[in-house]
């Protein structure tokens, strides 16, 4: 699978709230947290899962608003309803085609540089 592959699965299994799709696409020891910051967050498959799955209970929506294509990342912005701070955007950090690492921003540029895309 390439990393265009990967980015529009990522943008159906997003955009549908599709979990099982979701869990395919991630590594088994994925972390989910602030970047650069291993220690908070999300530190495998089942807990990233766990949050979605809560975040969604609690009614949470995202909608996918880009899903832009890196060197070894992709950008993924969301606008969220049901929380302060609509729009975020996700560095999704890939390894071995699987999604290894998700990092989160409150800022496109700050997510951009960090993906190695044009802001």
């Amino acid at each position: 699978m390439t990393i265009d592959d990967l980015a529009e699965k990522v943008r159906v299994a997003l955009g549908s709230e599709d979990l099982d799709a979701y869990q395919e696409l991630l590594a088994p020891d994925v972390h989910w947290g602030p970047p650069d910051s291993p220690e908070w967050g999300c530190r495998n498959r089942n807990e990233v899962l766990a949050w979605y799955k809560k975040a969604r209970d609690d009614g949470m929506r995202a909608r996918v608003t880009e899903v832009v294509v890196g060197p070894e990342c992709l950008l993924v912005g969301l606008e969220v309803s049901g929380r302060e701070g609509s729009l975020r955007w996700q560095v999704l950090r890939i390894e071995g085609g699987l999604i290894a690492d998700i990092a989160g921003f409150d800022s496109r540029d700050q997510a951009a540089a960090r993906a190695g895309v044009d802001a």
